[in-house]
């Protein structure tokens, strides 16, 4: 019954670890939003990116759907810096495709942000008093708020700068109010500061609700793109930089090309054949030693499950 066991364990495995492979890499930008820079900022009550918070609602939803694999932020961020890619250029196919290739993804998604904030709608109330509101004479005026977003996203062919799928959405709270950035029915004016958009209490506003009503569709339709996506055959080559009880940790990661659920031959060289005459190394002769499961990924480095007859060392080589 054990062998039984860890025989469906194994199998278990292999499986997860083949679909992660087959899954087709992407990165999300950080959503273009010039068209409503003046909204965010008053909902806020500063300057704050409100396309970097998109992209990480957007990404956390692609995540969930575990239709693509997804690169993380700091990979992103590495190339972003080195290319010096401003944020004009988030909603340029072109661009994107560039950033796309140095990152090594089958496709980058563009975004930008079309709608943002309240729609307010004014209340007439007639006659006599309304509350803390006043004495009215022949009626008084409240206005309530619903919030919208409207969110556009369009995945890139990073070799060709081609559009393989667009999708955009709206989205509006199902609640109205005074407040935006609160429960919904009173207070102020909007968040001004107190709510952040990738924060844990944002879904739970009202103009939370309208960007999750058109986030979450946005990226189901993305998804239904996946068959327009070459994957791309990776290269990938590093070293062992470090084995201790079946955990090896490597010297390359998502900039060189690994992805969480890679499976990795681990070699290593038992004899260098040589030019007699120069010296120079004309061919390594390896051997096997097994195949190391990548199971956690950064920008330089990578974590992995091994798995072979002979344990790894300092030095020894990782090839796909």
């Amino acid at each position: 019954m054990r062998r039984f066991s860890i025989l469906a364990i194994l199998i278990f495995t292999l499986v997860v670890s083949a679909s992660a492979q087959n899954k087709k890499r992407v990165a999300v930008l950080d959503f273009e939003y010039s068209t409503v820079h003046s909204s965010s900022s008053a909902f806020f009550g500063t300057n704050y990116d409100l396309g970097r918070g998109i992209r990480d609602l957007v990404v956390e939803e692609l995540v969930k759907g575990g239709v693509y694999s997804v690169i993380e932020r700091a990979a992103l961020d590495a190339v972003l810096n080195e290319q010096d890619f401003s944020n004009s250029n988030r909603a340029n196919p072109a661009s994107a495709a560039q950033i796309a290739q140095i990152l090594g993804v089958d496709a980058i998604i563009i975004g930008s942000i079309t709608k943002f904030g309240r729609d307010d709608k004014s209340q007439g109330v007639s006659g006599g008093g309304f509350g803390g509101f006043g004495r009215a004479v022949g009626g008084i005026g409240r206005k309530k708020a619903k919030a919208v977003a409207g969110i556009t996203a369009r995945i890139i062919n990073t070799d060709t700068a081609e559009i393989l799928g667009v999708s955009t959405q709206d989205g509006e709270s199902q609640r109205s109010g005074i407040a935006l950035g609160g429960g919904g029915s009173r207070g102020g004016t909007g968040g001004r500061g107190a709510i952040q958009n990738s924060s844990s209490n944002f879904a739970g506003t009202i103009v939370g609700e309208a960007v999750m009503a058109a986030v979450v569709p946005l990226v189901r339709e993305l998804e239904t793109y996946d068959g327009r996506i070459v994957k791309k055959q990776r290269s990938i080559e590093g070293l062992v930089a470090d084995y201790a009880e079946g955990i090896v940790i490597l010297n390359v990661g998502s900039a060189g090309g690994v992805a969480v659920g890679d499976v990795l031959d681990v070699k290593r060289t038992v004899r260098e054949v040589k030019d007699p005459a120069t010296g120079k190394v004309l061919r390594k002769i390896e051997s096997s030693l097994g195949k190391v499961t990548i199971t956690e990924v950064d920008e330089t480095s990578a974590v992995g499950n091994f798995a072979g007859d002979t344990a790894p060392a300092v030095g020894d080589t990782v090839k796909n």
